[in-house]
């Protein structure tokens, strides 16, 4: 049984060590998360290459997405580098204090305008919500807060506000940089951090067009306003993230499971890819195997539609990062298993404005129908995967196409598999053939299988999928 949910890794320490990536694409690792908030751009180029290589010698599609760093705003620093802060105690933020100069009465802070935007009773939230504030007045360039649930506290923590409403630019001068590096190493996607609205996905597109990257972006919800705006935010992206940890902070933690389904199912219902991020299976940071709620967080999240679940510091800094990734896709395999991740009435009642829409729609239709080993579309952009892999369905897609950037597009969409094929090198009446022996010499598929293939009728034209075939192997 094919996994159809993707797996992301995130690049680290962990992951530097030889031969790791070769492990982590075998145990069956799909796309790779190159984390800008830490180390150097010479740590990311390095890694990349690696990855890149590891893929070519393993001959699969590994996806590489860049996640930019953003506006992350952190505490300044302690004189003796934390303090324990605890229940009662007075505490005062002053974005005029020296950076060093922190102690268990005052910290300074990065970001100028807080004291302009928090007012009495506001909560603040440190450390992703492990040190609880709340304010009484705010003076100047001092907020007093008084401490609801305390801890330690050590140098450079995040700060949030619940029920967010901090304005803080999503797209920082490094992140500008940064998306230069990503158009340099080619990337296949690039997240962008905290956006409030769709214009900070417009604006990250151009900047990525701009330096001539084609990589699709993707927008990490963590907001609270990003949730208010959800639907043109999902619209005006390639996909987006369910990113937990700040998100969980701003809205609440109870809040935070019902908000992520309704993610799951817009994102699908809008024709958008779809991660689950942030703590899934944490306990493997220093343990060989996955608590039992985190092996149900992930499985809910498969049965929900996610296209992708992510691991983290799990892989990045963790002790088992390969036994992280097996026991992820162990875990998909036993979700897909179930009736409900292969049963669909999404569309059913749609009217389609497009041809090549409608004949990925048909094709998956006809393939829930009838006994089929699996489906074919011959794409430039894979548009049509996307749309096929919105439907949920047990049938393998394999995205034909001769575009990097398509091929690297699909390893994110859920149960489809992206192959190096030149349609161009064959003429219209042979190419489904031509198509049908890649999948033989991959084993895909065997003869007397029955499988659905959609092209369209000018070779290599964008958006000209007009033909549906069933064919026999």
């Amino acid at each position: 049984m094919l996994k159809r949910t993707k797996i992301i890794a995130t690049l680290g320490p962990s992951t530097d060590e030889p031969g790791m990536l070769e492990r982590l694409i075998k145990a069956g690792v799909d796309l790779v998360r190159v984390n800008l908030s830490h180390g150097t751009e010479i740590d990311h180029e390095r890694r990349i290459a690696a990855t890149r290589a590891a893929a070519l010698a393993l001959r699969k599609e590994i996806g590489i997405m860049i996640d930019l760093q953003g506006p992350k705003i952190r505490i300044a620093r302690f004189k003796e580098g934390s303090v324990f802060l605890k229940a009662g105690d007075p505490f005062i933020i002053d974005t005029k204090l020296p950076k060093d100069a922190g102690t268990a009465q005052s910290v300074g802070m990065d970001y100028q305008k807080l004291p302009q935007e928090v007012f009495p009773n506001d909560i603040l939230l440190l450390d992703d919500g492990l040190i609880m504030l709340s304010v009484e007045k705010v003076e100047g360039t001092k907020i007093y807060c008084h401490v609801n649930l305390g801890g330690k506290l050590s140098n450079n923590k995040g700060i949030n506000r619940r029920g967010g409403g901090l304005s803080a630019d999503p797209l920082t001068p490094k992140d500008r940089e940064d998306i230069q590096f990503a158009a340099k190493m080619n990337v296949d996607y690039v997240a962008i951090s905290f956006p409030r609205s769709a214009t900070d996905i417009y604006q990250t597109r151009e900047l990525l067009e701009k330096a001539g990257s084609r990589a699709g972006v993707i927008a990490k919800i963590e907001r609270v306003e990003a949730v208010e705006v959800l639907d043109q935010i999902i619209q005006s992206s390639d996909g987006v993230m369910v990113a937990r940890g700040d998100l969980g902070v701003e809205l609440g933690y109870a809040e935070l499971p019902a908000i992520q389904k309704h993610i799951i199912a817009r994102s699908r219902a809008l024709d958008r890819a779809v991660i689950t991020a942030t703590q899934m299976m944490e306990s493997m940071v220093h343990s060989p195997i996955p608590t039992r709620a985190e092996v149900s967080d992930v499985a809910n999240a498969i049965l929900d539609g996610t296209d992708a679940v992510m691991l983290s510091a799990e892989t990045a800094t963790g002790q088992y990062p390969d036994k992280a990734v097996e026991a992820m896709h162990e875990v998909c395999l036993a979700a897909e298993r179930q009736r409900i991740t292969q049963v669909s009435h999404h569309r059913l009642e749609c009217r389609f404005t497009r041809v090549d829409e409608s004949i990925a729609m048909a094709a998956m239709y006809v393939a829930n129908h009838i006994d089929t080993r699996a489906i074919i579309a011959l794409t430039e952009t894979g548009s049509t995967p996307l749309w096929m892999s919105r439907i949920r369905s047990g049938i393998p897609i394999y995205g034909l196409s001769r575009h990097k950037d398509a091929r690297g597009r699909m390893t994110l969409y859920r149960g489809v598999y992206p192959i190096d094929f030149d349609v161009t090198r064959f003429s219209k009446v042979d190419v489904t053939e031509e198509a049908l022996k890649e999948l033989r010499r991959l084993q895909a598929v065997e003869t007397g299988d029955r499988v659905v293939v959609t092209k369209g009728d000018i070779m290599g034209n964008v958006g000209g999928s007009n033909t549906l075939k069933i064919v026999i192997v």
